[in-house]
């Protein structure tokens, strides 16, 4: 005989009755979905509940990590920022006067120099020629101008003295004149006799007369001619001041006091004219080349205040000088600064410029930071009095090298980190530890 185990449910539980009956196929099955149904349920709940309790928990954070500043009214110097190369305030680059070569080199880059010391020596040997070419030509010049004036002086001499036979003759018809009329009015003379005498005298006047202004406009030729001839004379002598001029730089010296920054090195070489040849500069006092984007140029005006860090000090100038056109989308202006001889000053070193072109006053502001890449939107922590930092969408305004304007999502007083916060950008909330 062989006994079967049966289960019966009650309300709370299950018992065993002993049967002599097989076990039913359906109620296995429905008792194992049964059990299955519940491990699920029980496994599904407490992933629900580990999951809130994950979420619920935000993330941590060092304080050393981060910096927080808080939000406050004030008023606001607007900037738009730049970069600067540190020159010198006053070099002068040295060009070559001639064609020619280099015979010596009397001093190397880096080297002080004083004003008129000689840098360069050059081969003057074609302008020594040229020279006396000069000279020859202005003394052939000179005799033509001689020659001409004394010509001049002997037809103009001629003329005089024509003019004053013929005056004296004009005077002698005159008086033929006065005799035939008084001689016909006592009834001695005749009238073609007086017609006669007067036709005389009217040709000597017009002859006279034709002369004196033959003597005027030859004087003016003559001068006009002379004075063509003297302006070749002062040509010429230009020219050879000219050229003992550039003999005398021959030597090439330095045009100021300063430190030698460049010089041709190669001795021997040949130049061109106009070529560069030395540069001295004066390393005692500096200016800044700056450089804007050129969407930025139009904020940056001649006059306008500047900000200046180099070296970790801050120093103050003006805009001075605003190159007018573009090159490669930048925009070169020159910057004056206050004490340009400050002793952070290094010739090529590099500053950072901040541009004023605007005020604004009363205006919520926040410490400028990493966080800050231009006006626009940004998702900011804020900190609040639970040691939590809760991300928050807040509008940016305009900036300078202090504060950035907040236009819009924050409130006076709010403590907001600055730092960049990238790194934690999918995250809504931090913890700080």
């Amino acid at each position: 005989m062989r006994f079967v185990v049966v289960l019966y449910r009650k309300k709370q539980g299950y018992f065993t009755h002993l049967m002599d009956k097989p076990i039913d196929k359906k109620l296995i099955r429905r008792e194992r979905r049964r059990k299955q149904l519940l491990w699920g349920t029980g496994a599904g709940v407490v992933v629900v509940a580990a999951g809130w309790l994950v979420s619920d928990i935000a993330p941590t954070i060092n304080s050393n990590d981060i910096t927080v500043a808080a939000t406050d009214r004030g008023a606001l110097d607007v900037t738009v920022a730049a970069t600067g190369q540190i020159v010198p305030a006053y070099e002068e680059i040295i060009n070559s006067p001639v064609n020619s070569r280099v015979l010596k080199i009397f001093a190397q880059p880096g080297d002080t120099v004083e004003a008129g010391m000689p840098l360069l020596e050059l081969d003057l040997e074609q302008e020594q020629m040229k020279l006396a070419e000069r000279h020859d030509a202005r003394t052939i010049v000179e005799q033509e101008l001689r020659q001409l004036q004394l010509s001049n002086h002997t037809e103009l001499s001629d003329l005089e003295m024509r003019i004053k036979v013929n005056e004296m003759n004009v005077n002698r018809l005159r008086i033929d004149v006065d005799n035939e009329r008084r001689l016909d009015s006592i009834g001695s003379g005749t009238g073609d006799r007086v017609r006669q005498a007067e036709t005389a005298y009217s040709a000597g006047v017009l002859e006279l007369e034709q002369l004196r202004v033959r003597l005027q406009n030859e004087r003016g030729r003559m001068a006009a001619s002379e004075h063509s001839l003297m302006l070749n004379v002062i040509a010429a002598d230009r020219e050879i001041q000219l050229i003992e001029k550039t003999i005398h730089r021959s030597s090439i010296p330095a045009p100021l006091d300063g430190v030698l920054t460049f010089i041709i090195t190669e001795l021997g070489g040949r130049i061109d004219s106009g070529e560069k040849v030395a540069v001295v500069s004066d390393l005692s006092r500096f200016r800044i080349v700056g450089e804007v984007p050129e969407g930025s140029s139009e904020k940056v005006k001649i006059g306008a205040s500047v900000n200046v860090r180099v070296n970790g000090a801050q120093l103050h100038g003006r805009v001075s000088n605003i190159t007018p056109q573009a090159r490669h989308g930048v925009v070169s202006f020159a910057v004056s600064l206050d004490e340009p001889s400050d002793r952070h000053l290094r010739s090529g070193g590099r500053a950072e410029l901040y541009v004023a072109h605007a005020y604004k006053d009363d205006v919520l502001r926040l410490r400028n930071g990493s966080f800050y890449k231009g006006a626009g939107q940004y998702s900011l922590f804020v900190l609040d009095d639970d040691n939590l930092l809760e991300k928050r969408t807040v509008r940016v305004g305009e900036c300078n090298r202090e504060y950035v304007e907040i236009v819009e999502g924050l409130k006076e007083g709010d403590r907001v980190v600055v730092s960049d916060m990238e790194r934690y950008k999918n995250k809504n909330k931090l913890k700080i530890k």
